[in-house]
């Protein structure tokens, strides 16, 4: 049985078996020998407002939220923060003692750290950023570029109005682009992410021209399985600078962790190797 004196937290979605989530938390856990349980939850969209509901009062300080329920919960939530009201989905709720319900989005500070950690100094302001696909995960990354200087950010999509939704989201700073314009992108960007799911494992490669890209250019990838996914093999060989995906994941759990058991963790090649596991 769960008491005050044990918090709870959990990733809920649906499906969510595939989720690294346990592991990440539950490494942090017992690394730093705290006293809580990190449990993932599949919750039907028709059952999420009941769930989100009873969990506060079963001891849960906090879930993780993923694939359906991200821009559902935002609805649901007592007080939502800017940028997950800006980015339009949220991934990280919490619970306080009165049991309402707060609404964030870690994901893009979740990628920034993971570049910065893999190439210290680096900021956005350094250049044009060229983002592959225009859903949630790109939502969330064109907000944290744009907040950290960017420039311009270069939006590509097979269906161009995707990538015009995101200007009127974001404001002129975002630059709409089709896909076809991929190669002379390659060659203005500072920094190229793809955001899509091409390269997945169980999903097509993708294949762009990175023929233009330089040994300045840094390219990652949000995809992390595999870790070395088929953009970040042809950057390698060009010669660029190139940041997995899985430090994302491990960064935007941060401070979820942080708010729910009162502890900074910390991500390092300990956490990576337990994750990976």
């Amino acid at each position: 049985m769960a008491t005050k004196e044990i918090p709870l937290a959990g990733v809920i979605g649906d499906p969510v078996s595939h989720s690294l989530s346990p592991k990440l938390h539950g490494h942090w856990l017992r690394r730093y020998g705290l006293r809580g349980h990190y449990i993932p939850m599949r919750v039907a969209q028709s059952d999420l407002a009941e769930v989100l509901r009873v969990l506060p009062m079963m001891g849960f300080v906090g879930v993780n939220v993923t694939i359906p329920h991200k821009e559902h919960v935002l609805s649901l939530a007592d007080t939502v923060t800017d940028r997950a009201a800006l980015i339009g989905a949220a991934n990280t709720l919490t619970f306080t003692a009165q049991g309402r319900m707060q609404a964030d989005n870690t994901d893009g500070s979740g990628f920034l750290a993971n570049i910065r950690q893999a190439i210290p100094g680096w900021t956005a302001k350094m250049g044009p950023a060229l983002i592959l696909g225009s859903g949630g995960a790109a939502k969330a990354i064109v907000w944290a570029l744009l907040n950290d200087g960017a420039p311009v950010v270069y939006v590509a999509n097979r269906t161009r109005s995707r990538a015009d939704g995101l200007k009127e989201q974001f404001g002129a700073r975002v630059s709409p682009q089709d896909w076809t314009m991929i190669p002379d992108l390659v060659r203005e960007a500072n920094l190229i992410v793809n955001t899509t799911s091409l390269g997945m494992r169980g999903q097509p490669p993708l294949s762009v021209d990175l023929s233009g890209a330089t040994p300045a250019t840094i390219v990652t990838d949000i995809v992390y399985t595999p870790l070395r996914t088929t953009i970040l093999e042809q950057a390698e060989a060009q010669g660029c600078q190139t940041v997995d995906g899985l430090g994302m994941l491990l960064h935007q759990a941060v401070p979820g962790f942080e708010r729910w058991f009162s502890y900074t963790p910390m991500v390092d090649d300990e956490l990576r190797a337990a994750v990976l596991s």
